[in-house]
């Protein structure tokens, strides 16, 4: 497992962090437009990471190459210290270890929502109906959707449909989860079910790395705050620093545009 060792002031010992996800000299072009160029990232074990940035800063490309959706074109990314990235990489088996909830909710409109949570343990894990339903009912019921195992997607609110593709992710036992703007497709009402759902899954244990505009929340809720400009990093720090104290001048023009309290 990849660690970070963090600076301690003389005579205090080091603090080592075990790396649940490390991003190194991350590189990705569309054509002759480059979106990522060069981010270094490091999530530890239990830590929730925010990314915020403008539109076209890179953020949702570097979460689709964290699990090579896209392709990075250079650099390299590590789960645990194992390789994602590389021409020999097991894909199906390292996809197994990255939850990823989208801003669509990307369920089947002819599967219940247990039958959407269950699919890719049985296609993907190999496990007996049985044993999915098992695991399916366990992980909605994390999301407080358990009572909804038979419900259709159409039969559901959009903040009920983005919490059983939660539950989805969760029920892969993923060593991390990715969110991309996982409520900005929901109604205003909405949203706090979702928010409450990534809350508890945190104060659980489960690494995020999470692309979102939810000021209020990322303020409230992540160990740190991330912001992403023209696919650089430019500043990164707890959300105290980055949120109500940013050092960067295009920070702050970006905070200042961005609408509602933090």
């Amino acid at each position: 497992m990849t660690e970070l060792l963090v600076a301690a002031t003389p005579g205090e010992a080091q603090v080592v962090l075990p790396q649940t996800l490390s991003v190194r000299g991350l590189r990705k072009s569309f054509g002759s437009d480059p979106v990522l160029k060069g981010i270094d990232l490091d999530v530890a074990h239990s830590e929730m990471v925010f990314v915020l940035g403008p539109s076209g800063s890179g953020k949702s490309t570097l979460l689709r190459c964290c699990n090579r959706l896209e392709e990075p074109d250079a650099g390299e990314i590590l789960i645990e210290g194992d390789r994602l990235t590389g021409a020999s990489v097991d894909l199906n088996r390292m996809r197994q270890r990255i939850g990823m909830v989208f801003q669509s909710f990307n369920l089947y409109p002819h599967l219940s929502a247990l039958g959407n949570v269950t699919l890719a343990l049985r296609r993907v894990r190999g496990m007996t109906r049985g044993e999915a339903q098992s695991l399916g009912l366990e992980a909605l019921d994390q999301v407080g959707l358990k009572h909804k195992a038979d419900s259709l997607p159409s039969q559901l609110s959009g903040g009920q449909q983005q919490r059983v593709a939660i539950a989805r992710s969760l029920a892969l036992e993923p060593t991390v989860m990715l969110f991309d703007e996982p409520t900005s497709a929901l109604d205003p009402e909405l949203v706090g079910d979702v928010l409450a759902v990534m809350r508890d899954m945190k104060s659980q244990g489960m690494t995020m790395l999470v692309v979102s505009h939810e000021m209020k929340f990322a303020r409230d809720a992540a160990d740190r705050v991330v912001f992403m400009d023209a696919g650089l990093i430019i500043e990164q720090g707890t959300p105290e620093q980055v949120i109500d104290s940013p050092r960067e001048s295009r920070t702050q023009a970006f905070l200042s545009r961005v609408s509602g309290p933090v």
